[in-house]
């Protein structure tokens, strides 16, 4: 379905509202109007020239009402992925005006008995995007796959990890290739309109759902699949979702992305690795399951000059031997073409069964 989305993100939308920033970016759908109190009156151009949008920024959900939405997006997951308990009210309010609500919080909105009555009621829906099927146990099959799988892995959360498998997927298909994005989580599944959100998939299962996220892809004639990654190898709370996306998706290869400015996981004290320890702990893991070589760096340079994202990503270059490239910053085109030849298959390691 097409959709017409206001978007709550009340005091966050400029620094805490990633799922707001993805949907307006590489979105399909219309964005008409942002819920912000804090930046009424202004556009989304004003705030974050790099989104390239003109949607007005507006007080409340009765104002957005005005240009004619037609889903209600809840525009931020936060950490535990609650919903703020002074955003029910603008919720209740978009149910009544019959919009559809679209979360990606790890509360299910439909599970909540006022929502649900209130929905039923008004003949309109919830889409809880976190909400996962019912998925197998991993069972290998994405080892016979024909298109060679990329899985971008990372230093930390929030480094830009779906938006690099975006873009390298567009630059694919600017080159003719029949490259096909998985998203894994909230804002991907959002912006591409399929997918499983892996981090609320019980933690025996999420490979498996991995695994089916690359069949579905190939079996869509995909000839380069590209996995959005995940959280971070080290993270002291969301490592196992990485560890299961790299298992279950049983990746070719690998492209780091990285925030060169962060020192530390983000709200914990654990400190970022280097560039060549983060080659070497993931291909380290993989080589013992189904072998994989990081092929390149994605860096996000945002806050830096133009010659100080130039000079990182020269040192990126320099220390591990790898291209690397910012792709929201110079556009992907670059490094795809540079990462393009590294991707080829690979297969997993078989034990001798005689033994």
């Amino acid at each position: 379905m097409t959709r017409r989305y206001a978007i709550l993100a009340p005091e966050r939308f400029e620094t805490d509202a990633k799922t707001a920033h993805g949907v307006i970016r590489y979105g399909d759908d219309e964005v008409v109007a942002i819920v912000d109190p804090a930046l009424a009156g202004k556009r989304v151009r004003d705030v974050l020239p790099y989104l390239e949008s003109d949607a007005p920024i507006v007080e409340s959900l009765v104002q957005a009402l005005e240009f004619s939405p037609t889903s209600l997006l809840i525009g931020t997951a936060p950490k535990g992925g609650g919903l703020p308990p002074e955003w029910r009210s603008e919720v209740l309010a978009a149910i009544d005006a019959k919009l559809e609500i679209v979360s990606g919080l790890h509360d299910i909105l439909g599970d909540d008995r006022e929502f649900r009555v209130r929905s039923r009621a008004a003949g309109t829906a919830i889409w809880d995007v976190r909400e996962p099927p019912d998925v197998p146990l991993f069972s290998g099959a994405v080892y016979g796959v024909a298109p060679p799988v990329v899985l971008t892995v990372g230093n930390d959360c929030a480094v830009g990890k779906m938006t690099v498998s975006l873009e390298l997927v567009r630059a694919a298909h600017e080159c003719g290739r029949n490259a096909r994005f998985v998203p894994t989580g909230q804002t991907g599944i959002i912006i591409a309109g399929w997918g499983i959100s892996v981090d609320r998939v019980i933690v025996d299962f999420a490979p498996g759902a991995a695994e089916q996220l690359v069949l579905y892809a190939a079996h869509q004639g995909a000839d380069l699949i590209v996995v959005e990654g995940q959280g971070a190898l080290n993270h002291p709370a969301y490592g196992a979702v990485t560890l299961a996306l790299m298992t279950g998706c049983a990746p070719d290869a690998l492209i780091l992305v990285c925030d060169p400015a962060r020192t530390a996981i983000e709200s914990y004290q654990t400190p970022t690795l280097p560039y060549n320890e983060l080659i070497e702990i993931h291909e380290r893991v993989l080589a013992t399951i189904k072998p994989a070589k990081v092929i390149g760096i994605a860096l996000r340079t945002l806050g830096m000059s133009d010659a100080q994202a130039r000079d990182e990503i020269e040192r990126a270059t320099r220390d591990t031997g790898l291209p690397a490239d910012d792709v929201v910053r110079f556009g992907p085109q670059r490094l795809y073409a540079e990462l393009a030849p590294r991707i080829s298959k690979t297969v997993p390691l078989r034990g001798d069964a005689s033994g």
